[in-house]
């Protein structure tokens, strides 16, 4: 089986350098027409073997003779890892390997961090590029030399930097269980990963860089890079609506043969759609499908693996992060449809169990933020794709009146709609949202710690629910005050606690004391016998309690509606029961006591 190029994702903080160490690549001008020199569109380009045996030859010197077998490598920008979200497929990652790009000056970020995660979590190989060393104080650029030669005719205070600033990256990276080093310290590529050091800007350290990436996927991924000439499979990255062709998406085909009019099956919201394939369009040259001036020609094939932007014969609503198969028979057809019947399932669902709600842009991004969900045991409701609405927060609400640390909403990399943000602030939902995945999850868990804080302490403020039986031969003073025996049935009693009558009659006369075995005690709870007196000089026994009599514990209504509303789970089977007995006594009188 032939060898296809293998997939290149590369992934980094804002503004660290991807699109600029891209451009030194492809040869392009890209990054230099962006708006802040920010990737803002999805970019896949393929640089052949050829190319970069030049690139090489022309630093390494000419002697550099690598045999490369493999026919290039297929380059895709990530715009803040959305993209590698949707690189995937069922069982891990399309891309076959990445280049963390890490600032030499900013070290490990917030999004370095994300990137490291997903890449753990996705199992995909990476070396790390660390880019702009031409700002080094005293840096003096050497673009033909190879790093090593050109990091000897540094000042001595350059290289003191220079290498400073590349251990605190290698440190970094063993804080995430990571060994790393320079590239050419390493002797065994499998223990150890890479750091090759790039300047986007002046193009030093770009053909290592290149040849580290080719040799390590040649040395070690050559299996998986074997392709089939069968049906192909591919990964949807974005979708859009394009003036004179429809519905278009562009995609990263990973194995097989994609052609025109092939009949295809995908996802939508609603479920696996079919269609056939209207056009294949692809990037000239060594030109980047992000670009919207790069020319594109039409194409009747492509094989793996290969980024192009297809036209859909209808419109289907393809959903980004979505795997693309082609269907050749009825019966694959509808295999296919199972499957990712299965995979839509597992990702997009509304359940009645107690837990957040989570929304993204994209499948992939969905699918990361369940998985992080497991991981850090936050119980989901509902996950969906698209932007955050308001019968998101009416469900974030009806969770909150029962659990009110999951009465929230987790929104990544998605939009807000304006009625949902006034409807969350009326019914006092908390939306985090976000591009940085992991910020989401811990400023949640953050707030959700407070929230259990408050009512942990709330709850211990509370009057809870509880029953006595007044036991019978056991009153050692009728009256100022009374004292007796009592067995507590459910719940608890405490100090200040007061009593009703289960024909409604409020003692109003709270517990002075509770003691057992002569000593005593905080509270007492069901199964135990102990004395209480009541701080009453009305209440007589005999008169208004009388042996044998049960006792409810007199639940403020204001703490009745919080145990019914906000804290039942806090709640014991037994208290429960009293408590809605209680309520029933209360209700004759006033049916919407605690309502």
């Amino acid at each position: 089986m032939p060898l296809r190029q293998p997939l290149v994702c590369v992934l980094g903080h804002i503004d660290h350098g991807k699109t600029t160490l891209l451009d030194q690549i492809r040869g392009t001008t890209v990054a230099v027409r962006e708006p802040g020199r920010i990737t803002q569109h999805i970019g896949a380009s393929f640089v052949p073997s050829d190319v970069i045996v030049q690139l090489c030859r022309r630093v390494l010197g000419p002697s550099f003779s690598t045999a490369f077998k493999l026919p290039g490598l297929l380059f895709i920008d990530t715009p803040g890892h959305a993209i590698f979200y949707n690189l995937r497929k069922r069982g891990g990652s399309v891309a076959d390997i990445a280049i963390l790009v890490i600032d030499i000056m900013q070290g490990i970020q917030e999004q370095t961090i994300e990137a490291i995660e997903i890449l753990r979590e996705r199992r995909t190989p990476f070396l790390v590029a660390a880019t702009k060393i031409d700002l080094i104080p005293g840096w003096r650029p050497h673009p033909d030399l190879p790093i090593s030669k050109s990091l000897e005719k540094q000042s001595a205070d350059a290289r003191t930097q220079f290498l400073q600033r590349i251990y605190a990256i290698v440190e970094g990276l063993n804080r995430f269980g990571f060994n790393a080093d320079l590239y050419y310290s390493i002797t065994d590529f499998t223990r150890t990963v890479a750091v090759v050091p790039v300047s986007g800007k002046t193009g030093e350290g770009v053909a290592e860089l290149l040849a580290v990436t080719m040799g390590l996927a040649q040395r070690y991924l050559t299996d998986q890079l074997r392709v089939s000439e069968g049906p192909g499979k591919a990964v949807v990255l974005e979708v859009s609506e394009e003036e004179g062709l429809g519905e278009t998406a562009r995609i990263v085909l990973y194995d097989g043969v994609l052609r025109k009019n092939d009949r295809i099956v995908t996802l939508s919201k609603e479920g696996p759609v079919t269609t056939t394939i209207k056009a294949i369009l692809m990037p000239t040259g060594m030109g980047d499908i992000r670009d919207r001036r790069t020319r594109f020609s039409f194409v009747n094939s492509i094989s793996a693996a290969a980024g192009a932007k297809i036209v859909f014969s209808d419109r289907i609503n393809v959903l980004p992060g979505a795997e693309l198969f082609v269907a050749p028979d009825p019966q694959t057809e509808e295999q296919i449809r199972k499957q990712l019947l299965g995979q839509l399932r597992e990702m997009i669902f509304e359940t009645d169990r107690i837990g957040v709600v989570v929304k993204a842009d994209t499948l992939g991004s969905l699918e990361a933020m369940i998985a992080y969900a497991r991981r850090v045991e936050i119980p989901v409701r509902k996950a969906d794709v698209g932007p955050v609405s308001k019968r998101d927060v009416v469900e974030a609400h009806a969770v909150s009146r029962k659990e009110p640390e999951l009465g929230a909403i987790l929104a990544f990399q998605t939009r807000v709609l304006e009625e949902a943000q006034e409807e969350a602030v009326r019914l006092i939902v908390r939306i985090f949202s976000g591009d940085v995945l992991y910020r989401i999850f811990e400023d949640y868990l953050e707030w959700r710690e407070q929230v259990r804080s408050k009512k942990v302490s709330e709850i211990d403020l509370m009057v809870r629910p509880g029953k006595v039986r007044v036991i019978p031969g056991c009153v050692f003073r009728r009256s100022k005050p009374p004292i007796f025996g009592v067995e507590v049935l459910a719940g608890k009693i405490k100090p200040g606690y007061s009593f009703i009558r289960p024909d409604g009659v409020e003692l109003k006369a709270p517990i002075k004391s509770i003691q057992k075995h002569g000593k005593s005690i905080p509270e007492a709870v069901k199964g135990d016998q102990v004395a209480i007196s009541l701080d009453s000089d009305r209440i007589m026994i005999g008169r208004h309690i009388k042996e044998g009599d049960t006792l409810l514990v007199s639940v403020p209504e204001p703490h009745a509606f919080a145990w019914l509303r906000r804290y039942s789970e806090a709640l014991e089977p037994d208290e429960k029961e009293v408590l809605l007995e209680l309520v029933r006594i209360k209700r004759e009188k006033d049916p919407l006591w605690a309502r």
